[in-house]
């Protein structure tokens, strides 16, 4: 019987070095550049290492045909297949980001308007906390960034699909 392999995001990984990041960037950045051709889409790719992530941009003019590939969830799967491509090729846990025609700024925009939802039913409506939908992980980590500079507290609560933030009063 084969064995079934367990996705943990939030399982705590070593803080890989800068020429390990570049590295999975690079794998990265290869892997989109097949699919890209594949697609015959077209896209230029930026590749960053920071806070130990190494972190994939694929940007193109407006009129651009990449659009296609920059919903939500479409760049969620695209992500996972890109860690997994990294994981075959390096045999270790990828923790990349992966954004694709500005979708993680749209998305953090998003965040920052939930946030804001539940800030105002706990200020203003009384609520003593405020659970959001459930989200990835690095989505609960800008959640958790933008609820701490509003002067509030969060939490992760739930397992796997089901995990999603808190908010309560500082």
């Amino acid at each position: 019987m084969p064995s079934e392999q367990v996705d943990v995001p939030d399982a705590p990984v070593q803080d890989p070095g800068s020429h390990a990041l570049e590295d999975e960037g690079d794998i990265a950045a290869d892997y989109i550049e097949e699919l890209l051709d594949i697609c015959d889409l077209d896209g230029d790719i930026d590749i960053d290492a920071r806070g130990g992530r190494a972190y994939v941009s694929v940007n193109s003019s407006e009129d651009s045909n990449l659009r296609l590939l920059s919903q939500p969830d479409t760049v969620q799967a695209l992500q996972e297949l890109t860690r997994l491509a990294v994981q075959t090729k390096t045999g270790g846990f990828s923790r990349l980001i992966l954004d694709v025609g500005g979708s993680r700024q749209i998305r953090e925009a998003e965040l920052a308007s939930l946030v804001t939802a539940a800030v105002d039913r706990i200020e203003i409506g009384g609520e003593a906390s405020v659970a959001l939908e459930p989200m990835s992980s690095y989505e609960r980590k800008v959640v958790h960034d933008i609820v701490a500079e509003r002067g509030f507290v969060s939490n992760s609560e739930g397992e796997g699909r089901d995990r999603h933030t808190v908010i309560t009063k500082a």
